[in-house]
């Protein structure tokens, strides 16, 4: 469990305090709220955040922040759960967005972390600038890119890119549901493999936090390559050494889309 914010308990000289339910929030928080607050991310890194639990301390500690970033939907229901108790302003960044069904995922589509930054910039009662510049520039990197490509199929290990993909002109074939941990049976498995192979996908997508199990059969069957997309849902604690951050592993994503798609 990451440690909840020293702030809490007056440690912070002051500075107003923000609970970030996990990395993309907490990235927002920071390049948002700047020095003027205390920002906690509650999911360690390395952790896959579905999981996320909290201890008692922690959903006691979620009460007295002044601010709470977090997802509905059942993203994270321990952390939807302790956030019912909060005394602070409370932020379902997902409330009022174009949702896919029960998908969480719409941090990937720069334009709608846009929106989901001015929404945080008004609860912290700062401007959203520097942030909202990043992700305009970011989206333009992201048409210029995607435009013109010898394929548009994204095959993926988990089903997380259904807005990155609306945005761009892709589709999404997932292996497996919204939560990566849920399994398919052989027969969807089966059905999976047969949709990949008409689609003359090159490169069956895994990502960071999770086994690339499903992937690497997927791609064995249907004689491709394995590559990581990430859905950034937290960074790796070498990542985080590297001090890479949310801008560039997108950035890095667009790469492998791009290699994959036989983009020009």
């Amino acid at each position: 469990m990451a440690t909840i914010l020293t702030a809490c308990g007056g440690g912070n000289s002051g500075k107003r305090t923000i609970v970030a339910a996990f990395y993309p929030l907490a990235y927002a928080a920071e390049k948002i709220g700047g020095p003027s607050f205390a920002v906690d991310n509650l999911t360690p890194p390395g952790a896959e955040p579905h999981d996320l639990e909290l201890t008692p301390r922690e959903v006691a500690e979620i009460e007295k922040v002044d601010v709470v970033l977090y997802l509905s939907h059942g993203f994270q229901p321990a952390v939807s759960r302790a956030v019912e108790q909060a005394r602070g302003t409370r932020v379902d960044v997902l409330a009022g967005l174009p949702l896919h069904d029960s998908d969480p995922h719409v941090w990937l589509d720069p334009v709608l972390f846009a929106r989901i930054g001015r929404r945080i910039g008004t609860a912290l009662r700062r401007p959203p600038g520097g942030f909202v510049v990043d992700l305009q520039q970011l989206d333009r990197d992201y048409r210029d890119g995607l435009r013109d490509c010898k394929r548009h199929e994204i095959v993926t290990s988990h089903e997380a890119f259904g807005y990155l993909a609306a945005r761009y002109g892709l589709k999404q074939v997932a292996i497996t549901g919204v939560t990566p941990e849920s399994e398919p049976s052989p027969r969807q498995l089966a059905q999976v493999i047969q949709v990949v192979r008409r689609t003359h996908a090159t490169t069956v997508f895994f990502e960071t936090l999770v086994s690339p199990r499903l992937a690497q059969t997927v791609a064995r069957e249907v004689g491709a390559r394995t590559a990581v997309l990430d859905p950034i849902e937290g960074l790796t604690p070498d990542e985080q050494a590297r001090g890479e951050n949310y801008v560039m592993v997108m950035r890095r994503n667009l790469a492998a889309l791009r290699k994959a798609l036989g983009c020009r």
